[in-house]
């Protein structure tokens, strides 16, 4: 199995440096890791590229790419996977890491599974945030549905098969998998990435949680994707 990992980047520079350094540091490595810009204004690329040449001299055997998109998670996500040459496609978010075995585990998943995503946790010793992980993770396993932050991967041929990401500003993860559990169900790991708490931290657990639940209701019923991108960043 070939797997190449994307990551959707904007203004993510401050994150660059730790997550390349780890994924560089996983065993067996990843085929294929694709780093796709959608507009940073923060010398994301720059810090990318200059990763690039340490990790280079450091004989890495991965190969890497940095390449430019139009602005958008799912755009970004598509643009990655046509570049892609692995048989799965990982979507990393920029701002989480993946376990040490996490090729094993992927691995092991595709045997059986065509598409997956791993539990999460938040890098925060808070125990709300600590209650949030499980209830993400619950949630997931209860309704076959992953968000990005739990590294969703695919068989490239399936993800082919269905068209892609949706071209939509928000909840390009739920519906994506709304298709796929349709097709079959997916592998839940139980090994964790970890991901950033700070959405929480900054604007407050309690009402992170609440506009979560709320957005996701509202899509259930229908209100459309670019509405609710507007109420996200508001």
């Amino acid at each position: 199995m070939k797997l190449s990992i994307i990551i959707p980047i904007l203004n993510e520079a401050d994150n660059l440096p730790e997550l390349m350094a780890q994924i560089v540091s996983l065993a067996p490595a990843p085929q294929q890791v694709i780093l796709v810009d959608g507009g940073s204004v923060d010398g994301s690329v720059t810090v990318a590229k200059e990763m690039l040449k340490s990790i280079e001299t450091a004989q890495s055997i991965i190969d890497w790419h940095v390449i430019d998109s139009t602005i958008g998670r799912a755009q970004q996500m598509n643009a990655g996977a046509m570049l892609a040459t692995g048989d799965v496609l990982l979507f990393l978010h920029a701002d989480t890491e993946l376990p040490a075995d996490a090729i094993d585990n992927v691995q092991q998943a595709v045997a059986q599974y065509d598409w997956g995503r791993f539990n999460v946790r938040l890098d925060s010793h808070e125990p709300l945030l600590n209650i949030v992980g499980l209830m993400i993770n619950q949630r997931s396993r209860l309704m076959d549905i992953a968000t990005g932050d739990q590294a969703i991967f695919i068989k490239k041929s399936l993800f082919e098969q269905i068209g892609g990401y949706p071209d939509q500003p928000l909840m390009e993860d739920i519906e994506l998998c709304k298709r796929l559990k349709k097709i079959s169900r997916p592998a839940c790991l139980k090994s964790k990435v970890t991901t950033s708490a700070r959405r929480w931290q900054q604007h407050g657990t309690w009402r992170t949680i609440f506009l979560m639940w709320h957005l996701r209701f509202d899509y259930w019923r229908g209100v459309s994707p670019k509405v609710l991108k507007q109420r996200y960043h508001k």
